[in-house]
């Protein structure tokens, strides 16, 4: 079993960076994902909280023992659950590979919260195991190579959030300050 971890944080408060996470996808910094579904949503009446379940399809090149080993194809489906709680402050995003899950799993845990600078924190976990114990060599080539993945598109989604939160934001500044 590998971790991932990161922590880091976005130059826009809590309530921009919420509303952006609808907006990360698609984005040109992240094109493995190629489609967002919302499965559903639903608030809670007595806490607020809302509540999003979506899929997400991706494509992802695997390396040739990968999907000669153990088969599927690019085409890769992930489920997301994300808990917004406007009283708290706190969006928690969660999510699971729903695609070749029976030969390794990624649970990834996203956590958004304001800094007391204004600023939001970014705590992000994932958990990548293989399931193969039958070929502990292919399970730990296998296991390097999905955190290969998983820190490359980290570090592209961080790039292209940043890009999704600028054009946001900062464009409707622009434009408000030119309306004044």
């Amino acid at each position: 079993m590998h971790y991932f971890s990161q922590l880091f944080n976005y130059d826009h408060p809590w309530s921009h960076v919420v509303i952006g996470m609808w907006h990360k996808y698609p984005n040109p910094h992240c094109s493995h994902v190629l489609s967002v579904d919302v499965v559903d949503r639903s608030v809670d009446p007595n806490t607020g909280i809302i509540r999003t379940e979506r899929i997400l399809g991706c494509k992802q090149k695997a390396p040739a023992w990968i999907v000669k080993l153990f088969g599927g194809s690019e085409d890769a489906f992930v489920r997301e659950v994300s808990f917004i709680d406007p009283a708290t402050q706190t969006a928690t995003i969660t999510s699971v590979n729903l695609s070749l899950s029976q030969f390794a799993t990624c649970y990834e845990s996203i956590r958004y919260t304001p800094s007391p600078d204004g600023r939001t924190t970014f705590a992000q976990t994932a958990e990548i195991q293989a399931r193969v114990a039958l070929w502990r060599s292919a399970a730990d080539k296998l296991e390097n190579w999905l955190v290969q993945r998983f820190e490359q598109n980290a570090h592209l989604g961080k790039i292209g959030f940043t890009d999704v939160l600028r054009q946001l934001w900062e464009n409707r500044e622009q434009q408000t300050a030119k309306q004044s």
